[in-house]
């Protein structure tokens, strides 16, 4: 659809929400293994929390959201139906990859070099799957 008026949006991604098991559980995979920075976590209620993550260098904030119906839970660890659903690029690939892999990530595959760069994709402790991404080798 074309906006009639011919102007530019001015949207940007602000966040998105993740769904994860426990606020701990996702605050431990973020932080801990992937270095991203809590930029917020404020009790909401008894059960409800608004935390958020950024990654290391910026980008969109991720909102931790746990559960609260049947559908939700079960959809944790598949919230790309199976696809890899989210990417990470790292300038020096080799150094993150050695990293994560020490910490105990789930890689999935050897790493590849695709005319896009370097790519290998790992499984979060939570089921999804991502990319690591870095430039041409």
């Amino acid at each position: 659809m074309t906006d009639p008026s011919g102007r530019k949006s001015g949207l940007k991604l602000q966040f998105f929400s993740f769904l994860v098991p426990t606020y701990e559980a996702g605050i431990d995979f973020f932080i801990d293994v992937l270095g991203f920075t809590l930029i917020e976590n404020t009790k909401q209620s008894e059960t409800k929390r608004w935390v958020r993550v950024v990654g290391p260098a910026g980008g969109g904030e991720i909102l931790l959201v746990v559960p609260s119906t049947e559908r939700q839970t079960n959809a944790i660890g598949s919230q790309t139906g199976g696809k890899v659903g989210f990417f990470l690029y790292a300038e020096d690939f080799s150094a993150e990859y050695d990293r994560l892999k020490a910490l105990g990530l789930d890689f999935q595959e050897a790493v590849r070099n695709e005319a896009y760069g370097q790519v290998c994709v790992f499984r979060d402790p939570f089921g999804n799957l991502w990319d690591l991404l870095g430039p041409p080798s």
